[in-house]
């Protein structure tokens, strides 16, 4: 069945891992001087982010994230567990209104028996698996992209709350643009109407 004859939204969730070090990108200056960005130091400190990319005919594109900060201890999990996909998706299942098809790549965190567990229970939530090795199948890479090329290049940040507050206005300006997150879809081929 497709997301449209189960009136479901299409959902496409990725992750990433953001860091300290900041994306290059291209700038302008003047003519034969080359713009410096100076970085204080390297840090190991992350943040991951579990973005869900939504999709529903006749209904405003939607962009639903989650963050989860590296605080530097080194016996704490960095990424996310099962868990937290699971309350991701939970949240967004109440955001949403409404059934979800929900497409995923093959990460190890969403293959436990948790997680295939909690999704077999919902009778909203219908799970896909992206091929392997197919990112460009995958509009959150579109947003990944988005973030990379604009807010986070060539940025250098002073600590890990300057991060996270540029890239939380970041996913909030894209949140407030739904042309954008239709671009990212258009990106991989795909079209509304074709969802």
């Amino acid at each position: 069945m497709t997301a449209a004859a189960l009136g479901a939204w299409l959902v496409f969730e990725d992750e990433a891992g953001i860091s300290m070090t900041p994306p290059k990108a291209r700038t302008w200056s003047r003519r034969g001087i080359t713009p410096v960005i100076r970085v204080r130091g390297r840090s190991r400190r992350r943040i991951s982010i579990a973005a869900l990319a939504c999709y529903r005919p006749g209904h405003r594109s939607r962009l639903i994230y989650r963050a989860r900060y590296d605080d530097g201890d080194r016996r704490r999990r960095k990424s996310f567990a099962w868990t937290d996909y699971r309350d991701l998706l939970t949240a967004a299942h109440q955001q949403l209104g409404g059934p979800i098809v929900l497409i995923w790549d093959n990460l190890n965190t969403h293959l436990p028996v948790g997680i295939r567990k909690f999704t077999a229970e919902r009778d909203w939530l219908h799970v896909y698996q992206l091929p392997p090795y197919a990112p460009d199948l995958n509009p959150v890479e579109g947003i990944w992209s988005l973030l990379r090329r604009g807010p986070l290049a060539n940025t250098a940040f002073t600590n890990p709350d300057h991060l996270a507050r540029t890239l939380r206005t970041g996913l909030r300006a894209i949140q407030y643009r739904s042309d954008l997150i239709d671009g990212c879809l258009t990106g991989t081929g795909l079209t509304r109407n074709t969802t």
